[in-house]
Parts: structure tokens; C-alpha cells; sequence
């Protein structure tokens, strides 16, 4: 694998490749960064991540015909984004102990490098806005697709847009939640970060709940 696409201390470095795929999954909506006309650029696209095709999946989404990000494809990093969340000083237990204590911020980020390929026809063009929907829909009571909507409204819509398939070439993690902290630290941030909220996705990163 090549260099990280980022500054990574090896104690944030995430490498469990079923982690990082399922963080793309929670968290589809990308911040796609690449070229333009040699000037840097930034997109938000959803994507969804097909786990069975090339050695670390491969993103497959759509962006509107006018967008024209897709008429000369660059080489990309996509970055998805996790939980994240403040992190107090007065969280540490180490604080009253020494009082050599600072804020920080913890995250969990995956970045995916690859080359972008254009898919302009119909039929294409349709699978991947179903598969889409198909996935983000799954959770509704009564799940919308993309037939329930009139053909001719279908394929105007479909003549809009243009598909994106990115074959990932490069998977990095970031988890910095707390590893650099001892175990009366992260337990700390873990119950500060609980009384704010009982549900925060940071305190399970930092310090999961005994069984």
C-alpha cells in the first residue's frame, strides 16, 4: 500500500479493512477532493461502496451532467467522515493529578484514493441510481423505488446525471479516539462525552461499555 493520504501517528492508523468499509457504509456522503483545470476542487457526493469488486471495494454513485467534475476524470481522494466530537480537559482523570492537560478533538475518518470512470448509458445509468435508493431506502417503512415514479419523468431524470464508479486503489483509517491517553483518561472522556449524550458513537470508539 502507498503512503497515508494524511498525517497518521501509528496509534490513530485504523487498518481492519471490514472496519473501514463499514464506516464508508454508515457515512456515505463523501467529500470528494480533485482536479480541475489544474485547480483543486471539492464535491459532496453519496456513494455506495460495492465490498465484491476490486481488493478494497469500489464506490459506485452519480453527479448532475452539468457538474463538470466527470468530463476529465483526476485521480481523487474521497473522505469520509465518522463520529467526532470535543474533547474536554476536565474529562481526564489525570487532570487533578498534574493539571498537564489540553483540549483536543477525536474523529474517525477513512480517505479513498482512486481514479474516477464515466458511465453515461441508460442502462447504467439506472442500475446505479436503483442500487442506490435500493440501499438507502431499505430502512423505510414502505421503501420508495424507482419505479414507482412515471417512466417518462424516470428517463428525463436519468438524462441529468451520469454515473461514477471510483475502484478504490487506497483505503486509510484515522481513529483518533483517546489511544494516546491511559485508561483512567479515555474512561473519562468516554462518561464526559455520556452525560451529553447516552447515545454518542465517540464514547463506544474511546471506551466501549462493559458488557
Amino acid at each position: 500500500m502507498s503512503a497515508p493520504t494524511t498525517y497518521l501517528p501509528g496509534h490513530f492508523e485504523e487498518r481492519d479493512l471490514e472496519t473501514l468499509q463499514a464506516l464508508v457504509e454508515a457515512h456515505p456522503l463523501a467529500t470528494w477532493a480533485t482536479t480541475q483545470d489544474g485547480e483543486l476542487v471539492v464535491h459532496h457526493v453519496p456513494f455506495r461502496l460495492d465490498r465484491t469488486r476490486g481488493p478494497f471495494g469500489t464506490l459506485v454513485g452519480h453527479v448532475a451532467r452539468a457538474n463538470p467534475v466527470w468530463q476529465s476524470p483526476q485521480p481523487s481522494v474521497l473522505v469520509f467522515g465518522g463520529p467526532q466530537a470535543y474533547v474536554s480537559p476536565g474529562w481526564y482523570a489525570s487532570k487533578p493529578l498534574h493539571g498537564k492537560v489540553v483540549p483536543t478533538w477525536n474523529y474517525a475518518v477513512v480517505h479513498a484514493r482512486g481514479t474516477p470512470v464515466v458511465l453515461e448509458d441508460a442502462a447504467s445509468v439506472l442500475r446505479i441510481v436503483s442500487a442506490l435508493t435500493d440501499t438507502h431506502e431499505a430502512r423505510q417503512a414502505h421503501p420508495w423505488q424507482v419505479g414507482d415514479a412515471p417512466p417518462a419523468f424516470v428517463e428525463q431524470m436519468l438524462r441529468a446525471i451520469v454515473g461514477i464508479e471510483i475502484p478504490i486503489e487506497q483505503l486509510v483509517g484515522k481513529w483518533k479516539v483517546s489511544q494516546n491517553r491511559s485508561a483512567d483518561d479515555r474512561a473519562g472522556v468516554a462518561a464526559g462525552l455520556r452525560a451529553q449524550d447516552p447515545a454518542d458513537p465517540m464514547a463506544a470508539l474511546v471506551a466501549p461499555p462493559s458488557p
